[in-house]
């Protein structure tokens, strides 16, 4: 990159960015970096950021491995790369706080070994012409491709009608890549309660309970490796905190009604 290449590209960075990309990291030092570039040369390849300034959040959450010092320096290189800290293995924590971190008109979640370009270039399409505040990337549509072993796939099924059931959880899937408008999913993302593994969850049935446009796109998704953390491992938090979740919308709701104000979300933080 050219002098005058750096200086246009460092006096757009001190704008807000029309892009935040928030892409939690684990114990990610053997693929990170070349993770992050191959993401940032996707990007200017697709013209995703529009020519404009873009922020990448890395979102690193108590790796052990030296995941966090790689994330400081890449912070350090370039401009455009953000790294935050949370300090535990927290999945949820670490998106969220991506999430309110970020600048940018929008915002795209993805994940470190997923990097999905194609997804966040259709989301962005929709977003733009106001079609929808929040586009979820769904696994569990009929035109997706999950070609995830079969044990995540069953996974996600379940957990989606267990949302189903008990929250009247109305799409098709909640965990993955998501872009929206930052400005009115802002008191969305301050309401939830929830973290780790469904803090995403709550996000999207929140969104849709207060009354705000969500809707639903295909993706295809490949297990490239093994998750960091196994999904039995998983399963007790995953079960704590959707009790939680249950108990805090649906005691919201008997208030409400014994208020006389209704029982929905909608309109509310």
């Amino acid at each position: 990159m050219s002098d005058s290449e750096k200086e246009t590209r460092d006096q757009r960075q001190d704008a807000a960015p029309r892009l935040s990309i928030v892409i939690p990291v684990f114990n990610e030092s053997a693929i990170l970096e070349t993770a992050v570039r191959g993401f940032q040369a996707a990007i200017e390849e697709a013209r995703l950021d529009d020519g404009a300034a873009y922020e990448l959040i890395l979102a690193e959450n108590g790796s052990t491995d030296g995941t966090g010092g790689i994330a400081d320096r890449l912070a350090a290189e370039d401009a455009r790369i953000r790294a935050i800290h949370v300090g535990e293995p927290n999945y949820g924590r670490a998106l969220k706080e991506g999430i309110l971190a970020a600048r940018g008109e929008f915002v795209l979640c993805d994940e470190i070994d997923l990097c999905d370009i194609d997804f966040h270039s259709r989301a962005l399409s929709i977003l733009e012409t106001r079609a929808a505040e929040l586009v979820v990337g769904s696994k569990a549509l009929a035109t997706a491709s999950d070609k995830r072993p079969l044990f995540r796939r069953a996974g996600t099924r379940v957990i989606n009608g267990l949302l189903r059931a008990t929250l009247d959880f109305k799409g098709t899937d909640t965990h993955g890549l998501k872009a929206f408008r930052r400005a009115p999913l802002a008191d969305v993302v301050a309401s939830c309660v929830v973290e780790k593994d469904l803090f995403a969850s709550e996000f999207v049935i929140r969104a849709g309970r207060m009354g705000r446009r969500v809707t639903e796109i295909p993706v295809e998704v490949h297990e490239k490796r093994r998750t960091p953390i196994s999904l039995i491992r998983r399963v007790p938090n995953v079960l704590l905190n959707l009790g939680k979740l249950i108990v805090t919308i649906r005691w919201k709701e008997m208030r409400q009604r014994a208020e006389g104000k209704g029982g929905s979300d909608h309109g509310e933080g």
